[in-house]
């Protein structure tokens, strides 16, 4: 609640439009360590009637059931992979096995950086046996089990009912690459998602002027004093894959979002009172603490409020 007080008065207008709503859900804000605070990296962007799926972290699936989504596990209109590290795809097959078993009736579309089609393929190859098992009494669709996955490169990606898609490269450090963000422009509204990057002022050009940004985070000082890793020169290591609150507030001050959020965020602990003074050093305007299930609703104002979880029934 204390991340949500603090940006309710940092609410910007923007002109009125007669399009449909566009809105964005932090289904997971966390990283590689476990947590049942912050789930595996992933992101539901509903644009009008189209759902993009950016990466499928750890307990993605669980946290659309929780909104109350169920019927978007089977209709996700598109999943886009900024890098394939595991814990932004380990909960991709779960989306993609139960979407199916709940209705699917098409194919998935997937698009990711040159990696993705070959690990697409290899689940298939994995989950053959489920497949085949299940697909062989009719009561599924042999369309709604195919992924539709391809490679793609920086440019636009995809274009559908008024939503465009565009990759751009962001650097995650020595030896990770390609990796990706994406701009999803909506009519007058557009967003940007930094995937996992190092200060790169690459994504200035293609983020500048966005309603929101959603950038990843590292906490340096408190990853230092409380990573699970003890030792430091691995620590080191994870900490120059990323990009430290300064840094990060430096490039919302050139990029200038209606609201700039962080998620991704590293270490898990870190909250608003952490992150947030230091990169008020380099940027004063408009900013979020991402937490899980997170929702900014983008319209004539950016509104961000946690979203509904429903009980278990």
């Amino acid at each position: 609640m204390r991340a949500v007080l603090a940006i309710c008065f940092l609410v910007a207008a923007a002109p009125a439009s007669a399009q449909g709503p566009f809105a964005i859900t932090l289904l997971g804000t966390g990283n590689p360590r476990p947590s049942m605070e912050r789930f595996g990296p992933s992101i539901l962007v509903e644009a009008g009637e189209t759902d993009i799926l950016i990466d499928v972290g750890r307990g993605a699936l669980q946290r659309l059931f929780q909104i109350g989504a169920a019927e978007q596990i089977g209709a996700v209109d598109l999943v886009l992979f900024t890098h394939l590290h595991s814990d932004h795809v380990v909960g991709f097959p779960d989306l993609w096995l139960t979407g199916w078993v709940f209705g699917r009736d098409r194919p998935l579309p997937v698009l990711g950086p040159p990696g993705t089609q070959s690990m697409c393929d290899h689940l298939e190859e994995a989950f053959a046996f489920d497949r085949k098992v299940r697909g062989r009494d009719g009561r599924y669709s042999a369309a709604g089990v195919t992924i539709a996955v391809t490679d793609v490169d920086p440019g636009v990606v995809w274009e559908a009912g008024g939503v465009k898609v565009t990759a751009f490269e962001v650097d995650h450090g020595d030896g990770i690459a390609p990796a990706y963000g994406y701009r999803v422009d909506y009519g007058a509204y557009s967003a940007a998602f930094s995937g996992d990057m190092r200060y790169d002022e690459r994504i200035v050009e293609h983020a500048k002027g966005v309603d929101v940004l959603v950038m990843e985070v590292v906490s340096a000082e408190l990853e230092m004093r409380k990573a699970a890793v003890k030792d430091e020169a691995t620590i080191a290591k994870i900490i120059a894959h990323h990009i430290g609150e300064e840094q990060a507030g430096s490039l919302f001050a050139r990029i200038r979002p209606r609201l700039a959020v962080y998620t991704h965020v590293v270490p898990s602990p870190a909250v608003a009172e952490d992150l947030i003074p230091p990169t008020r050093r380099t940027y004063g305007g408009p900013l979020a603490v991402g937490y899980d299930l997170m929702q900014i609703t983008i319209g004539d104002a950016v509104e961000v409020h946690p979203r509904r979880a429903l009980p278990d029934s």
